[in-house]
């Protein structure tokens, strides 16, 4: 019997050995009439040294944990190797293309947008964070996403910077007290500011409340805790802000990424625990949107201005995808817009005379930083042609989200990768990842003049085409793209307006990388900010007045402290005098007369200092 069940075993083994070489053989030859039928062919293949693609990964994992530049240094020279589109097999699934061709990108985002999806892979791999919304949609829900959304970037919602201007405040305010302030200047890494500062504009704008997050790190300010923050601790038992919250979970997402198809396998550590804080955190706001138990707190706020959640709510009553949306449009607001400010910033401290010429044009502009605020909108900032070169070039040589992937949808081609010279189209199987690099394309010395130097001067009567994607393209093409680059020209311009000069601290050579969902600096951007004595001066003040208004009302206590004593010492003697009854007191008046007459004949026959001499 045994016999009988091992040799059953054996043959179905086999059937499914032959079932897997026959419909492999089936699959390529049904591809390659229709790679014929389109004049296209197969891409470079690239094989790799152990079955499904694992040392690859292995190799992939290996430099992020020894701080290896990924895009430099390990699929930079990939591309050198093998072209600018080639093949190789995927982790434990089919065979994956890779690209830096423009054309290509083109077609993926673009011409055949159609064809291709963002991959059910992609949606496991955000879910536990974003659930399901614009950045993890495809088809019906995908187009129901980007309609609901489209209205509220208009230009009348990214020209109403009033939310913009406060956190650009309590930005300056915290400089030189999170950093260190001295002779005339401040030291600081710049970096978290930032993102705090992206923090609190994104959740004003989606909530109509910032969370505050830079007040409440600021050494000497104060924040109170949100019922956001108090009910999200209480359901998760988290003791974390919303911002570490937010870094935790984005790192356990990066984590399921990078293992590609066995995501699961990635250890959650706080990573779950922080999803959890921010999904709570979120369900309050909408809650409060929709009405729930919580609106009386709105009532108490005279006026917390526009709300991207409560327009929300007037097109769908679903909290959970209200949640979601919101969750994915806080991702995309707060990173991209921290991870360009800081990349730039860091950029204009190590380019002094790009910093001197700005600040020169921001000046002319704008004039300097007492000077009204109401003509920095958004037509004039886009309007300041060195500024937009300056944040297209920060784009360039550092793009904000390096690296992106599409999943065909149907068999379908790309313009460009095969054939001995590689100027032949590529067929792509239906199911089959194209992997492309934004980053390393903008990097490309064959695209663009020194493209390893910060050069802010290429953009002058430069046209944007698909060599120059750092929003992504086509119908995805970033909905928040103008609302990120006026938030940061803003910042840069109030920054320029406030300081003359800025000097780079941090180590020299090739900045490193911190690569997330984004693409940050990954040892922050220490600076030293000329121009800070009326911050320090303010500071001095601040505590002056502080001060004084302490004493005065330490005296203010003393004084009605006495008079209070005073009081309670009379009071007996008025229940002596009512005791003695009416003669008692008229007699008590008649002495006190008398006395007052007799002194006063005294004084009378004295003369004061002044007259005797």
């Amino acid at each position: 019997m045994a016999l009988l069940s091992f040799t059953a075993l054996l043959y179905a083994l086999l059937a499914l050995v032959v079932y897997c070489i026959s419909s492999s053989y089936l699959d390529r030859r049904r591809l390659e009439r229709f790679a014929k039928t389109h004049g296209a062919t197969f891409p470079k293949y690239v094989p790799t040294k152990l079955p499904f693609g694992v040392d690859a990964v292995w190799r992939m994992l290996c430099a992020v944990r020894n701080g290896v530049d990924i895009l430099d240094d390990v699929m930079g020279p990939s591309y050198v190797s093998n072209g600018a589109t080639f093949s190789r097999p995927g982790f434990f699934g089919p065979t994956e293309i890779y690209t830096i061709d423009p054309a290509n990108m083109k077609a993926v985002l673009a011409n055949n947008f159609k064809d291709f999806d963002l991959g059910e892979r992609r949606i496991k791999q955000f879910k536990p964070l974003l659930g399901n919304n614009i950045f993890t949609a495809d088809g019906a829900f995908w187009e129901h996403s980007r309609a609901l959304f489209r209205p509220q970037f208009s230009r009348d919602h990214i020209n109403d910077l009033h939310k913009t201007e406060a956190a650009v405040q309590a930005l300056f305010r915290a400089l030189p007290l999170v950093g260190r302030a001295e002779n005339g200047a401040v030291t600081v890494d710049i970096m978290p500011m930032l993102f705090r500062f992206t923090l609190d504009t994104s959740t004003g704008f989606l909530f109509g409340e910032s969370v505050e997050s830079q007040t409440a790190v600021a050494t000497g300010t104060s924040s109170t805790t949100s019922a956001a923050t108090a009910m999200a601790a209480d359901q998760t038992g988290g003791d974390m802000t919303f911002a570490e919250a937010f870094h935790e979970a984005q790192v356990w997402i990066t984590n399921r990424i990078r293992l590609r198809g066995l995501y699961w396998l990635a250890p959650s550590g706080t990573g779950k625990k922080a999803t959890d804080y921010i999904r709570s955190y979120t369900d309050h706001y909408v809650r409060m949107a929709l009405g729930g138990s919580e609106k009386p707190r709105v009532a108490e706020k005279e006026d917390k201005g526009y709300s991207l959640l409560d327009t929300l709510v007037e097109q769908t009553r679903d909290e959970g995808e209200l949640r979601d949306q919101i969750l994915g449009l806080l991702l995309a607001g707060r990173d991209t817009t921290a991870t360009l400010l800081s990349w730039t910033l860091l950029l204009l401290a190590r380019h002094p005379a790009v910093f001197e010429r700005l600040r020169a044009e921001v000046v002319r502009d704008f004039g300097e930083y007492d000077s009204p605020i109401d003509n920095i909108d958004f037509g004039a900032l886009k309007a300041s042609k060195y500024l937009q070169h300056v944040l297209r070039e920060s784009l360039r040589v550092y793009t904000v989200v390096p690296l992106n992937q599409r999943v065909a949808a149907r068999d379908t081609v790309l313009p460009r990768g095969g054939g001995p010279e590689g100027d032949r189209p590529v067929v792509v199987r239906a199911g089959q990842t194209v992997n492309f690099s934004p980053y390393l394309m903008h990097r490309r010395e064959d695209i663009w003049e020194a493209a390893e130097e910060f050069r802010p001067e290429r953009w002058e009567g430069v046209r944007l085409d698909w060599n120059y994607i750092p929003f992504s393209g086509g119908p995805r093409t970033c909905l928040g793209q103008q609302f990120a680059l006026t938030e940061a020209a803003y910042l840069i311009v109030r920054l320029l307006q406030r300081f003359d000069g800025m000097e780079w601290l941090g180590p020299e050579g090739k900045p490193r990388k911190d690569l997330h969902l984004t693409m940050a600096p990954k040892d922050g951007v220490k600076v030293r900010l000329r121009g800070i004595e009326e911050f320090c001066d303010a500071i001095c003040l601040l505590c002056m007045t502080i001060w004084v208004v302490l004493i005065t009302i330490g005296i203010v206590g003393l004084i009605i402290r006495e008079i209070i004593k005073c009081l309670r010492d009379d009071g007996p003697k008025d229940r002596d005098e009512q005791a003695n009854g009416p003669h008692g007191n008229i007699a008590a008046t008649t002495a006190l007369v008398t006395r007052s007459n007799s002194r006063g004949t005294n004084r009378s026959n004295e003369r004061p200092p002044a007259y005797n001499a």
